[in-house]
């Protein structure tokens, strides 16, 4: 069987191809070897309800992360281990994987955002932060009232409004046709872009890792930078396979929706990056790290004095893997973004709002460009860290939401599907009980089997700023 279609064998022959498709590209994309497709195999049935191949996109990159994975294991001297991926549960993890016994976590979002009808077509407002919740009110000129921020949007046209919106330091996307997209600058200049854009660093010191065939990551350090919500799925998964991940959070700053989803197995502290202190402490801490993930838009982390050479000085070798919303390149190389915003951006959410003959933007049915990205940021540091066995030589690695989005605006969900919807039963929990700092909560089923490494985590979920900014063992 041919490395084309042994990793979808047992799908449809539609499902396989589009998965199969999907997962060449990610694989490819972050230097993996062709010939190591032949170890994947993906079982299970069902699609999210979607314009687009969803359930085919999470399949493919969770399959990439379990399978750079099981490259991994192979450069710790053991054989490379096979790796199936349950379609069904790739899909309802790309929604949420927790379920709250007796407590429930605050609405995931704010009162005002949303998407509202302009005198022109339709604009979201991304206003979960407060700041930025303020700045697209004050562009707006009205108090935090639904209703007037409606009457108010309502006399806007949509483009001049999500400038005024971005440029008061908030988070707004008119909605756009995939045409107007490829036509727009920052479109066309996505076009130039990889999936996975790498450098190769210096060399730094050997990496030393336990070498466990069940923990393949134990021994690895990962500061975690991130927030909402592609960089924390792709922590949460090295975190999965024994990583200690260290995140780091500003003092002002949670995510009370989202922390109990995604901080499974880490552990996390607070600096103001803003002070002489807390960047210092950080350095320190990046001194201790063999992996960096970070959200930071470009330019952002060198002008709080943490730029790319100062990086390399302190800690030589490092693998490091990064993301932005609209990409490195073009006009909105600096935008805040956020995946609803960049689904509006698109053409994502248009093509999903006629495909369903409604009369206002239709999104994906999960978060899937957050969720894609941060298993193809967890697939390329797993490969850098192969690198880095083998060569000594650390990466920079980046990924932007918006490509992410082009490689789902290549797929088309089928017109006609005996496969059913996916719908969570009983069955899909696990029976052991995650005691999390909020209360009792069960996980879904891990979606992937790397074989002789089970998917688990060290402790359950913590709140954000619960721990103190230093390395556990080490020193």
């Amino acid at each position: 069987m041919t490395a084309e279609s042994k990793p979808c064998a047992t799908l449809a022959t539609g499902a396989a191809d589009t998965t199969g498709r999907l997962l060449q590209a990610i694989w490819s994309a972050a230097g993996g070897d062709a010939a190591a497709l032949e170890r994947v195999r993906i079982v299970g049935s069902g699609i999210l309800p979607s314009a687009f191949a969803v359930s085919d996109l999470a399949a493919a990159s969770i399959s990439a992360a379990g399978l750079a994975l099981s490259e991994l294991t192979s450069r710790l001297g053991r054989p490379a281990p096979s790796v199936t991926v349950d379609r069904r549960l790739a899909s309802l993890w790309f929604g949420f994987s927790i379920r709250p016994d007796g407590w429930a976590p605050p609405p995931p979002w704010d009162a005002i955002a949303g998407d509202y009808r302009t005198r022109d077509g339709w604009i979201k407002l991304h206003t979960n932060a407060p700041r930025h919740r303020a700045s697209a009110l004050a562009a707006l000129g009205v108090q935090a009232d639904r209703d007037a921020v409606e009457k108010a949007v309502a006399t806007w046209r949509a483009e001049d409004l999500e400038s005024a919106i971005v440029a008061a330091g908030g988070c707004a996307a008119k909605l756009r046709s995939e045409a107007e997209w490829r036509e727009h600058p920052q479109g066309r200049s996505l076009k130039s872009e990889p999936l996975i854009d790498r450098l190769i660093l210096d060399t730094g010191p050997e990496l030393v890792l336990q070498r466990t065939a069940a923990r393949p990551l134990a021994g690895l350090r990962v500061l975690d930078l991130t927030r909402v919500l592609a960089g924390p799925v792709a922590t949460r998964f090295l975190a999965g396979y024994g990583a200690q991940v260290l995140r780091i959070d500003p003092p002002d700053w949670d995510e009370p929706s989202l922390a109990p989803e995604v901080m499974i197995g880490k552990r996390g502290a607070r600096l103001d990056l803003r002070t002489r202190d807390g960047r210092s402490r950080l350095l320190d801490i990046l001194g201790g790290a063999d992996v960096l993930v970070h959200g930071y838009r470009p330019d952002a982390l060198a002008q709080l004095g943490l730029g790319l050479e100062a990086r390399r000085a302190t800690r030589p070798g490092l693998v490091e893997a990064t993301l932005d919303a609209y990409g490195w390149s073009g006009p909105w190389a600096g935008r805040r973004g956020f995946d609803s915003l960049v689904q509006m951006s698109s053409g994502i959410a248009h093509t999903g709002m006629m495909a369903a003959g409604a009369d206002r933007p239709v999104s994906l049915p999960v978060q899937a460009l957050d969720q894609a990205t941060g298993y193809i940021l967890a697939t390329t540091v797993l490969l850098g860290l192969c690198d880095r066995l083998d060569t000594g030589r650390g990466l920079l690695a980046r990924s932007a939401l918006a490509r992410t989005a082009d490689l789902l605006l290549t797929t088309r969900a089928p017109s006609s599907n005996a496969e059913s919807s996916i719908l969570i039963a009983d069955h899909d929990w696990s029976s052991e009980v995650e005691t999390t700092a909020w209360g009792p909560a069960r996980r879904l089923r891990p979606p992937l089997v790397v074989d002789g490494a089970p998917m688990g985590w060290d402790q359950p979920a913590q709140s954000l700023g619960s721990g103190r900014p230093e390395w556990v063992g080490l020193g």
